[in-house]
């Protein structure tokens, strides 16, 4: 998770994650730590061991499912190709990450597991937060997407006529699932009856 607005959508992606058994490894930029405590109701500590008892308590994850790591902890598993992961997901993604990872900047632990990612074929996912984009933003874009990078902007759409910002927010998870091949019950397919 990067500083951009929308915490709640990597939150979110978190919890479904950690809820049907899947093994996350969780970065999170000191911006994005404030970003989480002004959008939610959640006050994270400032320590990655301390984040991770924290969310693998809220939401009931057995010990191990979850690692979190700090940003410049080289010796993590997602540092290097052979310990890469399935697939990454930067979820909200700021453009100036978006821009590092664009130029292989690799200055942190996310930019870094984002260009191991690249080198080794994975599946790539940046849910890019930003309006309007600039033509540097719609550049980066391109070049990533011309490396099979999935560019999802996080504009949740609105055929399912939600109520509430969690089917908003639902929404846009649902899409990342979908691209990393996870079954889910979110919301109704197009062309469903929505879920009551």
């Amino acid at each position: 998770m990067t500083g951009a607005s929308g915490a709640q959508y990597g939150l979110r992606l978190l919890e479904f994650l950690l809820q049907h058994g899947y093994r996350v490894f969780l970065l999170l930029s000191r911006p994005a730590q404030v970003v989480v405590n002004m959008e939610t109701e959640h006050r994270l500590p400032g320590r990655a061991g301390d984040i991770q008892t924290y969310f693998t308590n809220l939401y009931g994850a057995p010990p191990g499912q979850l690692q979190v790591f700090e940003r410049e902890q080289w010796a993590a598993p997602i540092a290097s190709g052979s310990g890469v992961a399935d697939a990454t997901v930067v979820c909200p993604c700021t453009t100036g990450t978006l821009s590092a990872i664009a130029c292989g900047s690799s200055r942190n632990l996310i930019e870094r597991a984002a260009d191991v990612c690249l080198k080794e074929r994975k599946k790539l996912i940046l849910v890019v937060r930003e309006t309007p984009f600039s033509e540097i933003h719609l550049e980066n874009m391109l070049k990533l997407a011309r490396m099979g990078v999935i560019i999802m902007p996080a504009n949740p759409g609105f055929y399912q006529r939600p109520t509430s910002v969690q089917e908003l927010v639902d929404f846009m998870v649902a899409r990342v699932l979908d691209h990393l091949g996870i079954p889910h019950q979110l919301l109704p397919r197009w062309g469903e009856t929505p879920l009551e």
